[in-house]
């Protein structure tokens, strides 16, 4: 009896254990299905994107958008694909690489920062035209509060404009699964589709569950018909009548996502339109579930049928969304003029700025929790050129030049030399966008300015600087041009500059005279030479080139850990 009873508590506890072996297989099989990573909303898009079996990304580094390159360019499963990785020269140059990939049948991804949307409108609008064979993505991150930028620009109006669907999520997760489905839409329709996001969406972190196994690749393939892509008068007016009228059915797309949705409630007294991350402070203001119909939007076009469903039922219609009243501007024209709508144009919510929960709470009229004044202890920290940085040692020989010249001006660039407008230095007059400090300093010069120098960045002039030079060349503009080359693109990470080591061979290649190129090394002890050459090419009048070339100091310094690391190797 006794040796029965041992036998039977070996057989339980063997089932025990067999048990807790097949739970533990089970628990490990489920989670390589559905992985959990802790991801920025940039990682979640780059993460999707290789998921979704893409074999191309191709971008211009600008925040917020940066990080999804760089996501893919460290990722071991894009390495072992050979997905096209490298940063190109522009957002334009990125988008029409993107179109060509579209165009042999692969999956393609550009992506871009808002304003970058605009040096590539040429392409973007007219891809709408051609149409796609490869699904192509366009992911355009935009900066409301211009926490980096030099706008607000709200990048759906572009889509808009081009006749081509966008999405925009709420949240990290649909980041992830909507970039999978707008490889599938793009390929479905034959359009390229937008994808936009905000600064907090891309730079905030969530959990986010993902595939084990990302999607195949595309076989190499063409099967569209040619005449789509030649865009002759003859046969861009029959793609502009197709792609016309597709709208209606985009439109109704827009109304049976699962990403739109109809949530209705009890208090018909106010309908909210919330669409992308605004759905989700929306959701922080009513943590236990809103009271009143919402109407969640994040596949453009516009539904207009669930909209007229809300001005039907509701009195009120406040619509929350992050950028300009974009939603809001189309809802006045499509409802039946039933509901009061209120929002940014209203003065609801700020007319400028990020949205945020408390700002909806003020909207909604709940009480905001306690919050806090700003310390007064706290030093005010301006952004400042880091210490040892080539372009405090250029400022500094230029500032000592042009005392010598007191009706001077000079054009700076976006980059980190941009800093140079603010104290100590105060060294520049202009600042508008990329590329722009070389043609404003020609166009100053043909209006009668000198001196007109121009500061440009390496990775800046390679970007949109190069035609403005050869304009200036062309016409042998009175301007002198600093091209201030730290070897990197430093404002945004330190990202490899297109033009490194090329920047001498460029200029003569454009006509600029050898006897007007100088090369320099920014440092102290070499400021009686930096200082001579600004002057003497000053004084030359004609289009003169100077190259200050020292390393950024924070590519330096890493450059020298990675060194160190693999000595120890």
């Amino acid at each position: 009896m006794r040796n029965k009873w041992h036998l039977l508590k070996n057989k339980c506890h063997l089932f025990c254990v067999i048990h807790i072996f097949l739970l533990t297989l089970h628990a490990i099989i489920q989670n390589r299905i559905n992985m959990k990573k802790l991801l920025l909303g940039d990682e979640a898009i780059a993460q999707g994107a290789i998921d979704a079996g893409l074999s191309g990304v191709y971008a211009y580094p600008g925040t917020p958008s940066t990080e999804i390159t760089e996501y893919i360019q460290e990722s071991p499963i894009a390495k072992e694909r050979n997905i096209h990785r490298r940063w190109s020269t522009n957002e334009k140059t990125a988008m029409e690489a993107a179109l060509g990939m579209s165009y042999m049948g692969k999956r393609a991804l550009v992506c871009m920062k808002h304003v970058g949307l605009n040096v590539c409108a040429d392409p973007f609008v007219n891809s709408g035209m051609t149409g796609t064979n490869g699904g192509l993505v366009v992911l355009v991150a935009d900066d409301p509060s211009m926490h980096s930028s030099q706008d607000e620009q709200d990048s759906r109006f572009y889509a808009k404009f081009a006749m081509i669907p966008t999405l925009e999520p709420s949240s990290q997760q649909e980041a992830y699964d909507m970039m999978q489905e707008a490889f599938d839409l793009s390929e479905q329709l034959h359009l390229p589709i937008l994808m936009r996001v905000t600064t907090r969406m891309a730079h905030s972190r969530a959990v986010v569950e993902i595939k084990d196994e990302p999607r195949p690749q595309n076989e190499l393939n063409y099967n569209a018909q040619a005449s789509n892509w030649v865009l002759l008068p003859a046969f861009a007016r029959k793609r502009n009548d197709i792609v016309t009228a597709q709208q209606p059915l985009l439109e109704q797309m827009a109304v049976d996502s699962k990403y739109n949705q109809y949530i209705d409630a009890s208090d018909h007294k106010l309908g909210i339109i919330a669409s992308g991350i605004a759905y989700n402070y929306l959701m922080e203001c009513y943590p236990q579930g809103c009271p009143f119909p919402v109407l969640k939007i994040s596949q453009y076009p516009i539904p207009k049928k669930l909209i007229r469903r809300m001005t039907d039922d509701c009195e009120y219609v406040l619509i929350a969304e992050e950028g300009q009243p974009f939603i809001e501007d189309q809802v006045r024209g499509v409802m039946p003029g039933n509901a009061v709508i209120k929002g940014r144009l209203t003065g609801e919510l700020p007319r400028t700025g990020e949205l945020n929960p408390d700002c909806l709470k003020k909207a909604l009229g709940i009480e905001s929790s306690e919050s806090y004044a700003p310390c007064e202890d706290v030093t005010p920290r301006p952004p400042a050129l880091c210490q040892g940085c080539g372009h405090r040692d250029v400022y500094t020989a230029l500032n000592e030049v042009l005392r010598e010249y007191p009706n001077a001006r000079v054009f700076g660039d976006i980059g980190c030399y941009t800093l140079g407008f603010l104290p100590p230095y105060k060294a520049i007059h202009s600042c508008v966008d990329m590329g722009a400090s070389i043609t404003m300093a020609k166009g100053a010069s043909d209006a009668g300015q000198w001196p007109a120098v121009a500061i440009i960045g390496d990775s800046t002039f390679t970007h949109s600087g190069m035609t403005g030079l050869l304009d200036a060349i062309n016409e042998n503009a009175d301007i002198t041009v600093i091209i201030s080359d730290n070897l990197t693109t430093a404002m945004t990470g330190g990202q490899d500059s297109a033009g490194t080591n090329k920047f001498e061979a460029i200029c003569k290649g454009l006509g600029l005279s050898e006897d007007h190129l100088k090369v320099v090394n920014p440092i102290p002890k070499n400021m009686p030479e930096i200082t001579a050459a600004i002057r003497e090419e000053i004084n030359y009048h004609g289009v003169s080139v100077i190259i200050p070339r020292r390393e950024c100091m924070q590519t330096l310094q890493r450059h020298l850990k990675q060194k160190k690391a693999a000595e120890k190797k």
